[in-house]
């Protein structure tokens, strides 16, 4: 079978990987030097499964930017492109979906499209009136970011949602969702086949509850560190109850990456005609969360304060969103100096803060260490590190 993908980030490239297994796939993207990268067996991302799937050369994969050659022939478009969120319409922009489903109907009217994308609730029933069709599945992710691959194989679900009361359309989910489990590890994977609206609420629904466990521990931080108390004592005092468990629990500067900041403000503006209190302080607390971490910092009177590592998590280059940008930007505006230390850099400045390459004279220089999860790394200086990390995990 011919699949083609539209998008190689991590959605789009591991779900590439997956199919590839078994069938001919066809992965989409505009940046020629990634689709060179992936064509000579070589990872544009930082994902350990993704690194030795695409070494191991075993699979029927290749990357274009011929679109139209790529979708022309598919059976199923996997439309995996990004959705960032525009902060003035207060929606998702859409625009590069819709810029595939539009050439796939007009080079391949026959094919079932199925958005990955994260988007609005009820936007594919919209874009299914616009566009005339029943043809588009829509199937959320619950991936990590540089576990991607991994969360395919051994994935705690698949859902996929189709255009109600239509019986074809929901063989064809049948079909899609076969295709994920036929490239899966695990076994017995739950599988739940809904209306496309309930699946674009699940996957919105499922990353704000997240950030709400996330910002529920903060906060639990915050009290012990205002009150003199010892986090980890109360933690796993709570946690051994079976209800709330030991897992998500390790207090960060606040909830970010690509998914849970711009989902959590998209089901917040799909509630604005609809009671709530829950929805608007998980975003709220967020906020609130990156103050308390900069006014902690501030406390100590640093003359520099050294920002270790952009991003969110271990084991990852990606930074979209990180909580420590906030936090960064909070001290600068106090007229405190602020360097970065982060390899993955290549300019020699970020965001207009110097970026020091050489890891022993950026810890000379800094007063203060500010890191979001803890490193080996550090361990010589931890006098100088600030960091809410407790578990030294994500």
């Amino acid at each position: 079978m011919k699949i083609a993908i539209a998008g190689t980030g991590y959605v789009g490239l591991s779900n590439a990987i997956l199919l590839a297994q078994h069938h001919e796939v066809y992965a989409v993207d505009i940046l020629e030097e990634k689709v060179e990268m992936i064509n000579r067996g070589q990872s544009p991302l930082s994902d350990r499964e993704i690194e030795e799937y695409l070494a191991g050369g075993n699979l029927n994969l290749t990357a274009t930017t011929d679109a139209e050659m790529a979708y022309r022939g598919a059976e199923f478009v996997i439309i995996s492109t990004p959705t960032n969120y525009d902060e003035k319409k207060n929606y998702f922009d859409t625009s590069s979906v819709e810029s595939v489903i539009e050439l796939v109907r007009s080079v391949n009217p026959d094919a079932v499209m199925v958005i990955k994308s994260t988007i609005p609730v009820g936007y594919t029933e919209t874009v299914c009136r616009r566009y005339h069709t029943d043809q588009i599945l829509f199937s959320p992710e619950f991936l990590r970011e540089g576990q991607a691959l991994k969360d395919n194989l051994y994935p705690s679900r698949i859902i996929v949602g189709s255009m109600e009361g239509n019986a074809q359309m929901k063989k064809a989910a049948e079909r899609f969702a076969g295709l994920l489990k036929e490239g899966a590890i695990k076994e017995e994977i739950p599988t739940l086949l809904t209306n496309l609206t309930e699946a674009e609420a699940v996957k919105l629904f499922a990353n704000t509850y997240l950030a709400l466990r996330v910002s529920f521990f903060n906060e639990l931080d915050t009290f012990a560190e205002i009150k003199g108390l010892d986090s980890r004592q109360i933690i796993e005092g709570i946690g051994y109850d079976p209800r709330i468990g030991m897992h998500y629990n390790n207090p960060s500067f606040g909830y970010g990456g690509y998914c849970l900041p711009k989902d959590t403000r998209q089901l917040l503006a799909n509630y604005n005609d609809v009671p709530n209190n829950i929805m608007g302080a998980i975003v709220d607390a967020n906020h609130t969360r990156k103050d308390f971490i900069a006014e902690q910092i501030l406390e100590r009177h640093p003359d520099t304060v050294g920002i270790y590592r952009l991003a969110m998590k271990a084991n990852s280059d990606n930074y979209r969103q990180s909580s420590i940008l906030g936090v960064m930007e909070r001290i600068r505006a106090q007229g405190v100096e602020v360097v970065v230390f982060d390899p993955s850099l290549r300019e020699e400045r970020f965001r207009n803060l110097r970026v020091v390459r050489d890891f022993a004279e950026f810890c000379g220089m800094c007063d203060v260490i500010v890191a979001n999860r803890m490193d080996d790394l550090l361990k010589d200086v931890q006098e100088k590190v600030y960091t809410r990390d407790i578990y030294f995990r994500d």
